[in-house]
């Protein structure tokens, strides 16, 4: 092969997978319009790196939307470090029927997604900028997702004081999870975290599985 082939296939868009309207349904052609901009454009915007487009869909969008079963209908989700979308606008494409509050404390990634948004016409999806500490006690979620932000040790104090009580953190993490939960037990402790486990999710779906920690806030009774 040549090297102009060689280049050519790095950079080409992963060819959409069997799995994807699987897992999105009749949202389908939504995320097919996110996925085309995202690839057009994400490079340029700093939302994706220079070698992603082989495994855009497998490795963020499909790796984001294996969460949404979790999800109850008619709950609120907030996202952390939403960044170019994912999880959050992924989900929010594939579940109109639940809230979700993208927080992204960067000007230029909210306007992205604020134009995401109204170009894909998603009702249920709101842009909150700013960090998720500065949210605390703004408003209350069933859950919150985060995706590639920090370690355990300090995700869990900047997001679990945005759940309601009974609510679950859901972060899509790396083959470290394990290390990372050991790391906080004293963090994990002190925000009265139960019910934790790590999920491996899309086995049937996906080339790599996606692992999430889940895990609930509060005390039972």
């Amino acid at each position: 092969m040549k090297h102009d082939d060689l280049d050519s296939a790095a950079t080409a868009l992963e060819v959409e997978p069997a799995a994807a309207a699987e897992l999105a349904g009749d949202r389908i052609d939504v995320l097919r319009a996110f996925a085309a901009d995202l690839a057009a454009r994400g490079e340029e915007l700093g939302l994706i790196g220079p070698l992603e487009l082989p495994r855009l869909w497998t490795r963020h969008l499909l790796n984001s939307a294996v969460l949404a079963p979790l999800i109850h209908p008619g709950t609120r989700v907030a996202d952390i470090g939403t960044g170019g979308g994912m999880p959050g606008l992924v989900l929010g494409i594939i579940r109109p029927d639940v809230e979700f509050y993208l927080v992204e404390p960067m000007e230029r990634r909210c306007a992205w997604l604020g134009e995401q948004i109204d170009r894909l016409g998603l009702t249920n999806t709101h842009v909150k900028r700013g960090r998720a500490e500065e949210f605390h006690g703004a408003f209350e979620a069933d859950y919150v997702t985060a995706r590639a932000v920090t370690a355990l040790r300090k995700l869990v104090p900047l997001t679990a004081p945005l759940l309601r009580e009974e609510g679950e953190l859901l972060f899509l993490k790396g083959a470290a999870i394990h290390e990372e939960i050991e790391a906080a037990q004293k963090v994990l402790r002190k925000f009265k975290l139960r019910d934790i486990e790590v999920a491996e999710l899309g086995a049937d779906q996906l080339s790599e599985t996606t692992r999430v920690f889940r895990a609930r806030v509060g005390t039972h009774g």
